[in-house]
């Protein structure tokens, strides 16, 4: 039987997989306007880099809300090319401290936390990616952190009942992403500073 995640997941996939082709073919328009000696003006930098970053939230978001395998592994190197091109001309810094290939559920995991402290973290900042043993530490750092209490204690407390918009979905797939793991998260706060465990 699929759960309400699984649906989610396969639903995210394919909306990712549909978005991928046409913004490929943009890229490629763009790319070939540049060759045909056409005068780069800013107009075409703006597409370029628009479609780059359109690129890099589909990659992001296909890791953290597409359907994952229990035997699915993703590289590293996958990883890390996502996070960098997801910062590019952002105000978030990623630092990917797990080491090798990993399995893809649990990476799912660590980008739905990448987004909730992404939500904390308007103005900026620098969130942390470990793997300590079999244990997972994310760790979000700003100058302004904005802290939405009843909204993080929604990640731990299954009784908590909070209004989520869109923009807030990952604090629903998560709590679920991670009973699908078998794993309990441990949350933090500090000033500035918000750490987290599974």
């Amino acid at each position: 039987m699929r759960t309400r995640a699984d649906i989610s997941a396969l639903v995210s996939s394919r909306i990712c997989h549909d978005l991928v082709s046409p913004l490929g073919a943009i890229g490629n328009g763009v790319e070939l306007l540049g060759m045909s000696g056409a005068p780069e003006g800013p107009e075409l930098q703006l597409i370029n880099e628009s479609v780059e970053n359109a690129n890099a939230r589909l990659r992001f978001f296909r890791i953290a809300f597409g359907a994952a395998s229990a035997d699915q592994v993703i590289s590293r190197s996958e990883i890390l090319a996502t996070l960098s091109a997801a910062s590019r001309g952002g105000r978030l810094a990623y630092e990917w401290r797990a080491a090798g290939d990993l399995p893809r559920r649990a990476v799912r995991a660590a980008f739905l936390l990448i987004q909730c402290l992404e939500s904390a973290m308007a103005l900026g900042g620098h969130i942390v990616v470990d793997l300590q043993d079999d244990t997972w530490v994310v760790t979000g750092e700003s100058d302004r952190m904005n802290i939405d209490v009843d909204l993080w204690d929604s990640l731990t407390n299954a009784r908590a009942r909070v209004p989520l918009s869109s923009a807030l979905v990952q604090f629903a797939l998560l709590p679920e992403v991670l009973d699908e793991l078998k794993r309990s998260l441990s949350l933090a706060f500090d000033t500035g500073k918000i750490s987290t465990r599974f």
